[in-house]
């Protein structure tokens, strides 16, 4: 008789209309509450996990996983990469050479990094070659001076494919009218955006040009290479610079883009457990809700008790009200999350299109968007975190419950 009882006067007490509204309205309360805490906490989860994705893609896809120097330059950078290539972990490797200095066009200046690249052996170790939206990277060719700018630094310059822009580097020469700076003009051949910070700082140029404008008497000034885990990065290339013929020195993308990839991971640590206390609230005000419907409920829990209902029966009728509320707060905070999580990329691009402002700015951020990846794993331990405090929240006003004397509660009644 008693088997079904539980959960049956467990879901009665829950659906009931009671006369003290007070209590309906704190079972509200905590049911919404467990369904906003669940349902931002996978939303906001989503967006970090964006963020990491988009760091490895987008900014790791351009910046080198690592990078390897050799005394005045490369000389041989083909056969040097041959046998780089060979190694175990190493997926590819591209010559590079960089120099920083200020790109000029009617009257507007700005600062960017020129890096010289091979157009041919790119497309092994960047993503450059993916996110050309104007031109081609077949345009850059040697002593042609081509070059290829980011969309927020072609913007910023107001410049277009098919114009020439001034490259001042920052040694100075000597003339009959005093030290001026090094200046070079350059052809605009393409227009890049890979929706990251570089899209703002970064010129692109052929190898042959960049070693010449750098006065380099090699080809290269170093040789870029891309691993298959980006995490072997910084202990591979220190292996390689030890096992090639030659004085190689290594660098790797922790030394600069580590502390960030870093914070992601905390932040999105710490935001979890703040937001966790929001479903902990909620459990709270299922505990609240309980002990007043137990203390309602006194006289029906004595009724029950002299009928021959055990202390554990009437444990488990509380229990299933109060598992029934976060339960339905969890699955209702799940399908929001989830729903959220898979559309804030599209809603947030639609508000910056409607209302004309951008909410990311390169110029703050190192992406231009908000990001999401949904991970079900994320899900799953959200929802069981959730499950468990409603379940811990319902034992103490559960086992009050139990505890009910019926002498002592029909006593007045």
């Amino acid at each position: 008789m008693f088997k079904s009882l539980p959960l049956w006067i467990g879901l009665r007490y829950l659906a009931a209309k009671r006369r003290n509204h007070f209590i309906s309205f704190i079972s509200a309360s905590s049911m919404v509450g467990m369904t906003l805490g669940v349902a931002v906490l996978i939303l906001v989860l989503s967006v970090m996990n964006g963020f990491d994705r988009e760091l490895r893609e987008r900014i790791l896809g351009m910046v080198p996983h690592g990078v390897l120097y050799e005394r005045g330059g490369i000389n041989d950078w083909q056969g040097l990469a041959e046998q780089v290539e060979q190694q175990p972990g190493v997926v590819a490797a591209a010559p590079l050479t960089r120099l920083q200095g200020m790109l000029g066009y009617a009257g507007r200046v700005q600062g960017v990094m020129v890096t010289g690249i091979d157009p041919a052996a790119e497309s092994k170790v960047s993503i450059l070659p993916d996110h050309i939206t104007d031109g081609e990277l077949e345009a850059l060719t040697p002593k042609s001076y081509g070059v290829l700018l980011g969309d927020l630094l072609a913007k910023r310059l107001n410049v277009v494919v098919g114009d020439k822009i001034t490259l001042m580097l920052p040694e100075a020469t000597l003339s009959p009218a005093g030290v001026i700076p090094r200046i070079k003009r350059l052809n605009v051949v393409g227009i890049f955006s890979v929706g990251a910070e570089l899209d703002a700082n970064l010129a692109v140029i052929h190898l042959a040009d960049a070693a010449k404008l750098a006065r380099l008497k090699a080809e290269a000034q170093a040789l870029r290479v891309k691993f298959e885990n980006l995490f072997d990065a910084p202990r591979g290339i220190w292996t390689l610079a030890s096992k090639l013929d030659g004085y190689f020195t290594g660098s790797d993308w922790t030394r600069t883009h580590g502390n960030l990839f870093q914070a992601i991971k905390l932040e999105k640590t710490m935001i979890g457990l703040l937001l966790l206390i929001i479903v902990a609230v909620a459990a709270f005000n299922i505990i609240s809700t309980l002990v007043m419907v137990v203390t309602d409920k006194q006289a029906d829990i004595a009724i029950l008790r002299t009928m021959g209902a055990k202390p554990s029966t009437v444990m488990a009728i509380f229990m299933v009200q109060g598992i029934s509320i976060g339960l339905v707060g969890v699955v209702l905070g799940t399908v929001l999350g989830v729903a959220g999580a898979l559309s804030i990329s599209e809603l947030i691009a639609w508000v910056e299109q409607a209302f004309g402002f951008q909410i990311l700015s390169a110029d703050v951020y190192f992406i231009s968007y908000l990001p999401s990846q949904l991970l079900w794993s994320d899900v799953a331990i959200v929802t069981s975190a959730s499950l468990t405090l409603s379940f811990l929240a319902t034992l103490y006003p559960s086992y009050r419950a139990s505890r009910v004397q019926p002498a002592e509660a029909l006593r007045y009644e």
